[in-house]
């Protein structure tokens, strides 16, 4: 989150320090309570590994509290942020995906990230309930989520392509728990580059198609 850039060790002078603190992606999970618990914790520790600044926002205040139990503590509510992204991530779970279609300050996001090209990833079940049935942002362009909800992507003008992730430009879409890792390290290419995403997929055994 934005807090670990005050106890990061730096071992350059001051100036490049903060020069390179400047230069980091920064990337924003938002939730809500009922999140699917592995397809926010993976896009979180592999980003944070990658050397991404990660921030987590939630439709409330205080904790969020996964489907399986899982307790984050943001680091703000939605209606604290400000400023732009490299990335919007949006976990899954129904009750979760539902929560932000709902909300439409996670609306104005996403159509604010599309405005300016910004990466837009969404995985299970936040595809078809956020990307494409409230931001509408998925007509013409392939994507992934859950198989249960392809009829609402095919509804909303996707290309559902079955496949554990899709990249079409800005957009990164994914299956559901089994893909979160693939997810994740996809994300990580498009913010920290394929080299850094291969070598985390190399070192944990996980191939990479995409």
């Amino acid at each position: 989150g934005t807090s670990d850039s005050k106890t990061r060790r730096c071992d350059q002078p001051l100036t490049e320090c903060r020069m390179t603190e400047n230069l980091r992606k920064r990337a924003l999970v938002i939730l809500a309570d009922g999140y699917e618990d592995i397809e926010a914790v993976a896009p979180i520790d592999v980003l944070t590994r990658s050397g991404v600044e990660v921030t987590i926002a939630a439709t409330q205040d205080g904790p969020v509290v996964g489907a399986y139990g899982t307790t984050i503590v943001p680091e703000m509510s939605l209606g604290q942020v400000s400023g732009e992204y490299d990335a919007i991530i949006l976990p899954g779970g129904l009750r979760n995906a539902r929560a932000l279609a709902a909300d439409s300050r996670v609306t104005r996001l996403i159509l604010d990230q599309q405005e300016r090209g910004g990466i837009i990833a969404a995985i299970c079940a936040s595809p078809s309930h956020v990307l494409a049935e409230a931001a509408g942002i998925l007509r013409g362009r392939s994507a992934s989520g859950d198989p249960g909800f392809n009829d609402k992507l095919e509804a909303a003008g996707a290309r559902v392509t079955r496949k554990p992730v899709t990249v079409d430009g800005n957009i990164i879409t994914a299956t559901g728990p089994g893909s979160a890792l693939l997810f994740a390290l996809q994300i990580a290419e498009a913010l920290a580059g394929k080299s850094k995403a291969d070598e985390f997929a190399g070192r944990w055994g996980i191939e990479r198609n995409v």
